[in-house]
């Protein structure tokens, strides 16, 4: 696996996949169970990854440049 996910996008995604999972803190009733989706955007941000991007072609990485 490639990674496919930048800096930016993965601080984006720790973000968002830490406020869907304080959704399991502040709503009552079978609805606090939404929060779990947010374990996809902080599994993703962990590995660097994201299987969505590369079928869409998406790459949000800086490109690396060798020098010799």
């Amino acid at each position: 696996m490639k990674a496919n996910v930048g800096n930016i996008d993965r601080a984006l995604r720790v973000v968002v996949g830490l406020g869907l999972l304080s959704l399991l803190f502040l709503l009552e009733g079978d609805a606090k169970w939404y929060g779990l989706i947010g374990i996809v955007p902080l599994l993703t941000a962990g590995m660097g990854f994201c299987p969505l991007y590369s079928v869409l072609g998406v790459n949000t990485c800086s490109a690396r440049v060798k020098q010799a």
